[in-house]
């Protein structure tokens, strides 16, 4: 009898060290390199250089240059905790999160960093059956916390649409300037993007950037 209720608890510990493990896995959170403000090439030029591309090299971008192109897209750039991208009335309620082939990662503007919030390559929800999506290094996905409108009538979630938008350009422009490639997209699958996150029906998945080096 002893020796079973040792083995359980054994079991048990082992069982409750996983778990820990799994929580710490989701907690993890990584500061990003500053963003390097002098990076890239002039805005006009940069205008000039953009294009989507739909081919993407197997390169990986590096920590720096996902830094700069995070906060390009979203990040803080006052003191006043406001963003590179303007939003309906400062409520910042889109959320961007990094697809990448270890796992997926929330954009955390305040702190410049990223918080892994699943494991495993997760690319193809953003891909939804488009095969070309899937060979870029990572997909960032745009995705409005409805609650910060206090309501998701039409004209807010219209109103998330455009902030989302203005992310995507931001990115599209930070591609171009940095030499980067990607294209603003709207497929995926939404329902279950917004499952693996464990999001509630009150957000809304919006459009998608898959961004790498450009293919031969």
């Amino acid at each position: 009898m002893h020796f079973r209720i040792m083995n359980m608890m054994k079991k048990l510990i082992m069982i409750a060290a996983v778990l820990f493990s799994g929580m710490s896995l989701m907690a993890e959170e990584k500061a990003l390199p500053s963003a390097d403000r002098s990076a890239g090439m002039p805005v006009m030029e940069a205008f000039a250089r953009r294009k989507s591309v739909r081919n993407f090299s197997g390169r990986e971008l590096s920590q720096q240059e996902l830094g700069n192109l995070l906060w390009a897209a979203m990040g803080q750039n006052r003191a006043d905790g406001k963003l590179t991208a303007p939003s309906c009335r400062n409520f910042q309620e889109i959320r961007l999160f990094v697809f990448g082939k270890d796992g997926v990662w929330e954009y955390m503007p305040a702190s410049h960093s990223v918080r892994q919030v699943a494991a495993g390559d997760h690319r193809a929800l953003v891909a939804g059956g488009q095969e070309f999506v899937k060979s870029a290094p990572i997909s960032l996905v745009m995705i409005a916390d409805m609650t910060k409108f206090g309501k998701a009538d039409e004209r807010a979630k219209m109103m998330a649409a455009v902030d989302a938008g203005i992310v995507s350009e931001n990115i599209s422009l930070a591609c171009a300037g940095l030499g980067l490639a990607t294209v603003p997209r709207a497929t995926m699958d939404s329902a279950a993007i917004l499952k693996l996150l464990g999001l509630p029906e009150n957000h809304m998945a919006i459009m998608n950037n898959p961004v790498g080096f450009e293919g031969e």
